[in-house]
């Protein structure tokens, strides 16, 4: 396709979740209450750690990346899904399409790391518990992080450079509240192979490997807290594993139900109601599930209410 005939794509139609002027009124005020509600959550969250010494552990080290992580995800895509809604203007520009896309899988992709790090925190603090400070120093930590969004990053900008190579002849309408890839590649009128590969290699890898590596990590946790001798120190230890447990199983079942399969298989309706729970839903639903279920939580945040 010729740069001439490419030049007339400048802009996606992004239909949404529905085109029923009443049931926009009611999403659009659940959207908003649910994106507030996990911002505002996650900052206490962030605060809470901040502020409190005693929180200043590997564990809530990662958890305060996650809840900054969790704000930054759900940004990239409700604001727009919202102004969409309520001006009846769903055009989006093709660059701001790919920065929407770039930051949604850079942002996905890091959360995915920080549960996989925060795995490997409970592994070490149960399984090797003499040899925890050392292990997950401060030094160790930060690299972990840094890792995280790095390689997050550069799997996300391949994706868009891949996606900005290819040619979209019309039509230009995209069944969808955001600019995801599979969306956009239904819509290219050109070779999309390299695109779906890299979606199915590399995309696999980077979710897949760092659940198989919480699942491995909580196998051995399981088998360690099995052979305490008390109910009571098990049930401590399960506590605390409880509310990782829960984010993971919501963000990784989602997940890869959408996309970890082939591309023949992709349901316009079933994975936009899929998308909503993983982007909007559980991120808003972090910040209970770890401040309900943990003692340090809960006193962090009374301190921080009463200062």
């Amino acid at each position: 396709m010729s740069r001439r005939n490419q030049s007339h794509m400048t802009e996606f139609l992004l239909l949404g979740l529905t085109t029923n002027p009443k049931q926009q009124v009611w999403l659009f005020a659940s959207f908003l209450a649910m994106y507030l509600v996990n911002v505002v959550g996650n900052l206490v969250i962030i605060a809470a750690i901040w502020e409190n010494a005693r929180l200043h552990t590997p564990m809530y080290f990662f958890l305060s990346n996650l809840s900054l992580v969790d704000i930054c995800f759900t940004t990239v895509i409700v604001p727009q899904m919202l102004v969409n809604m309520l001006t009846q203007r769903k055009t989006i520009l093709f660059a701001q399409c790919l920065t929407q896309m770039y930051f949604f899988v850079a942002f996905g992709i890091t959360d995915s790391f920080l549960l996989a790090a925060m795995a490997m925190d409970r592994y070490v603090a149960i399984c090797n518990p003499l040899r925890y400070a050392t292990t997950m120093s401060r030094r160790r930590c930060l690299l972990l992080v840094m890792a995280s969004w790095t390689v997050s990053h550069l799997h996300s900008l391949t994706h868009t450079i891949l996606m900005a190579h290819l040619s979209f002849c019309g039509p230009n309408i995209i069944h969808h509240f955001f600019c995801d890839v599979q969306p956009l590649l239904m819509l290219s009128c050109s070779d999309t192979s390299a695109n779906e590969l890299l979606a199915f290699t590399e995309g696999s890898f980077v979710i897949m490997s760092p659940f198989i590596f919480i699942i491995i990590s909580y196998f051995y946790i399981t088998r360690a807290v099995l052979r305490l001798p008390s109910g009571g120190g098990r049930y401590k230890v399960f506590s605390t594993c409880g509310s990782h447990l829960t984010v993971v199983a919501l963000f990784y079942g989602t997940i890869i139900s959408v996309y970890i399969r082939p591309s023949s298989t992709y349901s316009v309706t079933k994975d936009r109601v899929v998308t909503v729970i993983y982007t909007i839903v559980t991120p808003m639903l972090n910040p209970f599930i770890y401040s309900l279920r943990n003692k340090d939580m809960k006193q962090a945040l009374r301190s921080l209410t009463k200062r």
